[in-house]
């Protein structure tokens, strides 16, 4: 399993659009397959900085999610609202 995190920062008057933005297409990215789990967070000291969590069977998975027509129109419109660039990364849980 592959998590993905992205971390976005916001122009504060954008927090609106995003939200909306992300509660209107966040059971489509749920729904596309190999998606296993999204959520939102908003960081507790940055009211304008929020990170999606999200949880793909593969790399593949997450590519062709990325590939897709929904994800090329939620994260252009996503982009758009930046204050910074985003932050990107994919990880996988290691074993104790």
């Amino acid at each position: 399993m592959l998590i993905r995190i992205v971390r976005m920062t916001f122009l504060p008057e954008a927090l609106p659009a995003f939200l909306e933005l992300f509660r209107n297409s966040e059971q489509q990215i749920r729904q596309m397959p190999g998606c296993e789990f999204l959520e939102l967070w908003q960081d507790v000291d940055q009211a304008n900085v929020y990170c999606t969590h999200s949880h793909w069977h593969s790399a593949e998975a997450l590519n062709t999610y990325r590939r897709s027509e929904l994800f090329g129109r939620v994260w252009p419109a996503t982009k758009r609202l930046f204050a910074a660039p985003a932050q990107a990364f994919s990880v996988q849980q290691v074993s104790s």
